[in-house]
This record gives structure tokens, C-alpha cells and sequence, in this order.
């Protein structure tokens, strides 16, 4: 009689073709035999190569390029190429999913503003660790900078985005840097806030006095000027507006 015993024995799932291609070609890019930035084969060489048919490859790799592991350029010389993941990468692949959220009205400013805080006052702890003196000069400029303009000129988002970015970049973490950069490009968390001559002078101060506390390598200072500033911000922040459904 068969022994029925079937201790040791893992089943693995059957997949369908196209799992079965993508999971191959994924496991291929983690593995290194097709390495960033090398050209895949066309989707008529992969289907000969898997036995299957160009439609099952192609979903394939529309999965791939969509899971950010796969790029495709149109024309003669282009085709399908295995993308170079890099901390710029992961941000660009983080900024295009939080838009598409932000589009859909899926999240709200204070879930916003609690991320922030989660990302930014740890970074600013870091930046006071490993800043640069190129990094505070550059903190500095963006803070004269914003010192210079009116309250309803598009630069105050973009004098925002950077300096928060610069104190991202002075923490040394990339990943850091990828978040904070996203967040802030998707968002635009400034223009959120109910801007008066009151609260706009006192943001640049907080901005003023998280640099202050960075070059002078205090953690625990930078952190609390960052806390502070966030929590400002979140107080005086009206909600994203209803998106068009």
C-alpha cells in the first residue's frame, strides 16, 4: 500500500501562462540575468522562448512596467528595458501612485500631515547629524528667498518643496530623500495652508529656526523646530478640495 506520509512536501501553485512568464522575467531581473537597464527580447522572441502567444506576453510585461520593474520606449530602437531602481526611481514610481490616490480623493490632509511627521522630523533629526555646509547654505538661500516673494506667488510652493527637500538630502537617506520628495511634489502641502501675512512670516521663522538647529548638528533641536513646524501647519491647513468624479 502507497504510503500517504506527506511530510516535506510543499505544493506550489499552478500559475497561469502569463504568471508564469512575468514571474520568470521578474525573477530574472532580481537574479541579475537581465541587468538594469539591459533591453528584454522582443515579445516575439519571449513567446517562442516561453511557448505561448505574443497577447500572454504582453500582459506580461504590462504588469511588469507597471510594478515599476519594466520600461517601455516606443519606436525602431526602442522596446521593452528593465529599469534602472534607483532612490530617483522609487520617487518618481512613489510621486505617479500618490497622485493617482489624490485623484481618486482617497486620502485627506491630515493623513497627509500625519506622514509628514512620520517622515520629516526623524529626517530633520538625521540632517543635523550629516548635513553639509553646501546644504545649509542652500537651506539658507531658499529661506532668503522665500523672505522675498508675495503671498500668492506660485514660488512659495516651490521655495517649500525645496527647502524641505534639502532637509531631506542633509539626513543621507536616499529612501528619505524619495518620500519627502514625492509627498511634497504630489501635494504641495503649502498651498493648503490658509496663508495670511501672519502665518506666512511665521512659517519662514520655523523654516529659519530648523536650519539654525541643523547646522548646529542639535537632534534633538532640529527635531522639536520640525514637530513644531508640522504641527503649525497641520492647525492651519483647510482639507484637499472634492475631486470631480
Amino acid at each position: 500500500m502507497a504510503s500517504t506520509d506527506t511530510a516535506g512536501f510543499v505544493v506550489q501553485q499552478v500559475l497561469r501562462p502569463r504568471e508564469q512568464v512575468q514571474k520568470q522575467i521578474e525573477d530574472a531581473i532580481f537574479n541579475g540575468t537581465f541587468a538594469q537597464g539591459e533591453k528584454l527580447p522582443s515579445e516575439n522572441a519571449l513567446a517562442e522562448m516561453f511557448g505561448v502567444s505574443r497577447p500572454t506576453v504582453r500582459e506580461a510585461l504590462g504588469n511588469l512596467v507597471t510594478a515599476g520593474l519594466v520600461r517601455k520606449i516606443p519606436g525602431a530602437s526602442g522596446g521593452s528595458f528593465v529599469r534602472e531602481i534607483d532612490a530617483k526611481a522609487v520617487g518618481q514610481m512613489l510621486q505617479d501612485s500618490l497622485s493617482h490616490v489624490l485623484q481618486l480623493g482617497s486620502i485627506n490632509i491630515e493623513e497627509v500631515s500625519q506622514a509628514r511627521e512620520v517622515l520629516e522630523v526623524p529626517s530633520a533629526r538625521l540632517a543635523a547629524r550629516h548635513r553639509t555646509p553646501e546644504q545649509v547654505k542652500a537651506a539658507r538661500e531658499v529661506v532668503e528667498q522665500q523672505k522675498s516673494i508675495a503671498l500668492k506667488s506660485p514660488k512659495v510652493s516651490i521655495f517649500d518643496q525645496q527647502f524641505h527637500q534639502i532637509i531631506a538630502e542633509a539626513s543621507g537617506n536616499r529612501l528619505l530623500v524619495a518620500f519627502v520628495e514625492a509627498l511634497h511634489a504630489c501635494t504641495a502641502p503649502v498651498t493648503y495652508l490658509q496663508l495670511t501675512p501672519e502665518v506666512g512670516h511665521n512659517t519662514i521663522l520655523q523654516h529659519a529656526q530648523i536650519i539654525k538647529a541643523v547646522e548646529a548638528g542639535d537632534e534633538s533641536a532640529a527635531a522639536e523646530a520640525m514637530q513644531e513646524h508640522l504641527s503649525y501647519v497641520r492647525r492651519m491647513s483647510r482639507d484637499f478640495p472634492a475631486q470631480d468624479k
